[in-house]
């Protein structure tokens, strides 16, 4: 049901285990929008993780199919889970991790008001780095 998403080369694919350990554990940070004819149009899916301060909501994978970019999905699959972070878990903040590659992402997000925390060596099978974005939460209005 993912193929016309998953098959896009931006998308991170995993294997059928990873997903379902997802839905299983955190089945309110997993969301699918699908079409009137119930294409698959995008999923995000997350997790809460850390400690105290570090408590936080996780953008484990969010895509939109080519076919249906630039008509706001990612923008309401991210405040779904932004929402989910609030109001389930009285998060701190929401991170992600981003290719630092990925020019047009990097863009969407700082949009969605994540900024960049730090860069991950070799975070892409130690092939590229990655960004770790965040973006803080109504219970860290300081923005630590």
């Amino acid at each position: 049901k993912f193929n016309n998403v998953n098959l896009d080369p931006l998308t991170e694919t995993y294997n059928c285990s990873f997903y379902y350990q997802y839905l299983a554990t955190w089945p309110e940070y997993f969301l699918i929008q699908e079409s009137p004819s119930g294409r698959t149009m995008g999923y995000i899916m997350g997790k809460s993780e850390g400690k105290g301060e570090l408590w936080h909501g996780h953008v484990t994978a969010v895509t939109v199919a080519p076919e249906f970019r630039r008509l706001g999905l990612a923008r309401q699959l991210m405040d779904q889970l932004e929402d989910t972070s609030i109001n389930l878990y009285n998060a701190y903040f929401v991170d992600l991790f981003v290719r630092v590659s990925n020019a047009l992402a990097i863009s969407m997000y700082r949009q969605f008001g994540y900024e960049v925390y730090r860069q991950v060596l070799g975070y892409y099978s130690s092939e590229e780095d990655a960004y770790d974005m965040r973006k803080s939460l109504p219970r860290d209005p300081e923005k630590r």
